[in-house]
């Protein structure tokens, strides 16, 4: 899954660069699955119900290494467990700054969509999420 920025994040890090503005960023992120893909500006229609939730992971170098050739790669499998209800079919998925609601980070499309049904389980491998400058 390659991705993107969302307009939040790439205003924070123009103002960084170009304005020595700072940029905080938030301590976790935490991955959200999406039935419509959301736009750099927002949007898509995330998951919801059938014991879905957004799955936490610390922002440090067990989770995210070190980018190298403007690549970064989820170095964790990220585990959303078993659905108790039909998810619908997975197209992709983005980060947030916070467990529910939030701001949106970055985001993109799945290669292959994945239908997710009651009694299913879903996760993102190691190296799947890729984020590239």
């Amino acid at each position: 899954m390659a991705g993107f920025l969302f307009d939040t994040v790439a205003n924070k890090l123009l103002d960084y660069f170009f304005n020595a503005t700072s940029a905080a960023f938030p301590a976790s992120f935490y991955c959200a699955l999406f039935t419509v893909a959301p736009l750099s500006s927002g949007g898509g229609t995330e998951v919801t119900g059938g014991s879905y939730a957004r799955q936490g992971q610390t922002r440090n170098t067990t989770n995210f290494p070190l980018s190298s050739s403007r690549t970064l790669k989820n170095a964790t499998l990220i585990d959303f467990g078993t659905a108790t209800a039909g998810w619908g079919t997975i197209v992709g998925a983005a980060w947030y700054d916070a467990s529910t609601s939030g701001n949106g980070q970055a985001y993109g499309p799945f290669g292959t969509p994945v239908t997710v049904l009651s009694g299913g389980t879903f996760s993102i491998a190691i190296n799947a999420m890729t984020a590239t400058m």
